[in-house]
């Protein structure tokens, strides 16, 4: 499989058309389209549905794009970490995280390290844990970050100093406003929005006492930036972590701990029997110096 043709069939499945294609990556349609018959005879099936008008992608297609990107980015990564040989340090060290306010350590120590090495570039892929833990699997991260209550043994890691604290994001306006800490049952008959990590952790659902039947789940969430704005509406009240979203004496929401507390502890991780790069190397140096405080 020539990553060329992984690039020409990326750049089709984008356009929706080998016309459009094939500007895109300066070559003529005839060129193109010998490419796109090549790629589906080593494939052994047809990944292109030809329309009048627009190409779409087969159910094998559709598979096809999601390993394509996951081989060229990895396949750009070794580059990088290949030609990274100089004395000069330098290159791209790769980073997926949750939302956490303990990711602020790990800045911390990426701008020390830039500082230091002005040629090193990083990239960061934010999501949940279970697409952190994929990328990783898969070799297309350096390093990620799990919130509790995941597994991490599965991975070699690092446990942060800070902590995430639990608590629910809502409106100045609702009657649990007035609350310096929220219980159990304030939430028991409220519109809830919950984090999907949680829920399928069972952390959050243990504090709250509550069957799941009889609680009002409105909906769900993987990042909190959107399920913030469906607290801003009136949708409901969030379950969320502190420090993601700022609530400032000018913001319309504003957060409140649970109580009793619940944490949640954070590890960097990163696959066992890693070779790292110079970069990502001296990148977990800095953080285990200061315990990613």
């Amino acid at each position: 499989m020539e990553l060329r043709l992984l690039r020409s069939f990326l750049a089709v499945a984008r356009e929706q058309s080998i016309s459009g294609a094939a500007r895109a990556l300066h070559l003529s349609q005839p060129a193109l389209s010998r490419q796109m018959m090549e790629l589906e005879a080593d494939m052994g099936t047809p990944l292109l549905r030809r329309g009048k008008r627009t190409i779409s992608l087969t159910e094998q297609g559709l598979l096809l794009r999601k390993r394509a990107e996951q081989l060229l980015a990895l396949a750009e990564k070794t580059r990088e970490e290949l030609a990274a040989t100089g004395q000069e340090l330098a290159g791209t060290i790769h980073l997926g995280a949750g939302e956490s306010h303990a990711f602020r350590g790990v800045a911390r120590a990426l701008r020390r390290l830039l500082a230091a090495h002005p040629n090193i570039r990083f990239s960061l892929f934010s999501g949940n844990a279970e697409d952190v833990m994929e990328r990783l699997d898969k070799g297309l991260l350096d390093f990620g970050l799990l919130i509790e209550p995941y597994d991490v043994t599965r991975y070699d890691s690092f446990r942060l100093a800070a902590v995430d604290r639990w608590g629910v994001l809502m409106r100045r306006d609702s009657p649990l406003a007035c609350k310096e800490a929220i219980a159990a049952e304030d939430l028991w008959r409220e519109p809830l929005i919950c984090s999907r990590q949680a829920l399928k952790g069972g952390q959050v659902m243990s504090w709250l006492q509550a069957d799941m039947a009889k609680l009002r789940v409105v909906g769900t969430y993987n990042l909190l930036f959107n399920a913030a704005l469906m607290v801003e509406a009136g949708v409901g009240h969030a379950l969320c972590l502190d420090e993601i979203i700022q609530v400032s004496d000018g913001s319309r929401l504003c957060f409140r701990p649970l109580r009793p507390t619940l944490e949640s502890h954070v590890d960097l991780v990163w696959k066992k029997a890693q070779v790292f790069s110079r970069c990502s190397a001296l990148l977990l140096e800095h953080i285990r110096k200061d315990g990613g405080a």
